[in-house]
């Protein structure tokens, strides 16, 4: 990353910036729509509705963000999702996606947590590619979110320091 551009924890001062970045990321897709009260009221306080919230920020200007969430499966291991990867169109192309997704998965590993999930809409071609390329696979899964978006995800997973098969 250039010195101009850091990622860092959000603040509650960066909402405004965070809820223009994911709907300009909506509007590329048809269908998509963004109603920050009805679903997305969370990002009204991104720090306190996540584990972790971060921003990537240029010269001040909120240009990307990840967070993630760390919750117990079913026999009580740790397991971290990966939650709101966006990155602005003019930031796209420069590697900064890839950090964005492997952010998270460094606070996984300062925490022991071997098992990392996420979430992307079926529509996010380019996520899925993303996610593909830093080892993540397609879980088989999806699941219906019954929003205003008629959106359905696609499950992807990933072990950390295990290598995926080809």
């Amino acid at each position: 990353m250039s010195d101009s551009i850091r990622l860092r924890d959000a603040v509650p001062g960066d909402s405004p910036a965070i809820i223009r970045l994911i709907t300009a990321a909506f509007l590329e897709y048809p269908g998509c729509v963004m109603d920050v009260e009805r679903e997305e009221a969370g990002l009204l306080a991104p720090a306190r509705s996540h584990t972790r919230f971060w921003v990537l920020e240029d010269q001040g200007r909120v240009v990307g963000c990840t967070a993630c969430r760390v919750f117990p499966d079913s026999a009580g291991e740790k397991v971290l999702e990966v939650k709101k990867v966006y990155l602005a169109v003019s930031r796209r192309g420069k590697g900064l996606g890839r950090k964005l997704i492997e952010y998270p998965e460094a606070y996984a590993a300062e925490l022991g947590i071997l098992r990392l999930i996420c979430w992307s809409d079926t529509r996010f071609e380019a996520a899925h590619r993303a996610y593909e390329a830093v080892g993540y696979v397609r879980t088989g899964e999806t699941r219906a979110l019954h929003d205003l978006s008629r959106s359905v995800e696609y499950g992807f997973k990933k072990i950390r320091g295990q290598q995926p098969k080809p």
